[in-house]
């Protein structure tokens, strides 16, 4: 794959891939709040368990999920709108950055890397969110809606990348969930993994830290795994 290729001597990634929810932006507790707001609404039951299971999914498929367990009358579809809906209402009230998120975003495209944001969320709740961010923060911008098969599948990293014209082993993917980091290893990036809401394993291709807090753009290229 064409590509600029990192450049570990000037400690720069060839990109970063950025996952949003729980990892740029805490919208975690926004999503379960809106899900035990949809049971409550249509007579279904829910559990705070079956909520953390739905972290970094398929938004379609955490409808089915939904429908399944949750036990009511909704289409998937008609969930992840529901969903939807009441997200990108509490997103409009407040956007709730995770702590050194958006000083390493905008710190990297300073520095001239180029950042691509990588989720399954829909292009309606990704708007007000980068509404806050500088123009043109996102080179690239893969959306759940956007692509055919979504994380766990590396489609939607290798989407990011080739539309970047990087190579992914030359690009670190930033991720809070083991379901994002196996896609994101899969497309053969090394994963900057900081957990969030849960807990995530050791695995191929994953570097672990605590926090984005601190991180500069010159840390990340010593992160890069062969």
């Amino acid at each position: 794959m064409p590509g600029t290729g990192s450049d570990r001597a000037t400690h720069r990634p060839a990109a970063l891939l950025w996952d949003m929810d729980g990892t740029l932006v805490d919208t975690e507790p926004y999503w379960i709040e809106t899900e035990f707001a949809l049971a409550e609404r249509y007579g279904g039951t829910w559990t705070r368990a079956q909520a953390l299971d739905l972290v970094g999914n398929d938004l379609l498929a955490s409808g089915r999920y939904i429908r399944e367990h949750m036990g009511i009358d909704r289409t998937p579809e008609q969930i992840v709108e529901e969903l939807l809906d009441g997200v990108v209402a509490r997103v409009e009230q407040a956007v709730p950055w995770v702590p050194g998120a958006r000083e390493l975003l905008l710190a990297a495209v300073e520095a001239g890397i180029p950042c691509a944001l990588v989720t399954m969320s829909y292009e309606r709740f990704v708007a007000p969110i980068l509404a806050h961010l500088p123009p043109e923060t996102f080179r690239v911008i893969v959306t759940g809606d956007k692509v055919e098969m979504g994380k766990p599948h590396p489609e939607p990293y290798l989407t990011a990348a080739a539309a970047l014209g990087v190579d992914p082993a030359d690009c670190v993917a930033i991720e809070d969930s083991n379901t994002g980091a196996k896609s994101a290893a899969a497309a053969g990036c090394t994963v900057l993994v900081v957990e969030n809401h849960v807990p995530v394993l050791e695995g191929p291709r994953r570097v672990l830290r605590p926090t984005l807090e601190g991180l500069a753009p010159q840390d990340l290229a010593a992160m890069l795994l062969p």
